[in-house]
């Protein structure tokens, strides 16, 4: 379950990094360096520029909650551990 949960906070933040290398410093939307020109056709720049944001928060959120939750099983197996020596 810890090697699980180890690989799924390093796959949200391999993904807000990438997410939030996307995202151009000025707020104007997608870099084109990425393909941003497309997007911005496809979504329009205001468009695509709150889809970036929301997944941002998005990632940003699982990776705070799926921390703490493997705190508190590696903490919990401790315990556990600890007290069958």
């Amino acid at each position: 379950m810890i090697t699980f949960l180890t690989i799924l906070v390093a796959l949200v933040c391999v993904l807000l990094m990438l997410v939030v290398l996307i995202q151009n410093p000025k707020g104007g939307g997608l870099d084109s360096t990425f393909g941003g020109s497309g997007a911005n056709q496809m979504f329009g720049a205001a468009k695509s520029t709150d889809l970036i944001e929301k997944i941002t928060w998005g990632l940003a959120i699982a990776l705070f909650i799926l921390c703490i939750i493997t705190a508190i099983i590696v903490n919990s197996q401790a315990a556990i551990t600890a007290q069958t020596l």
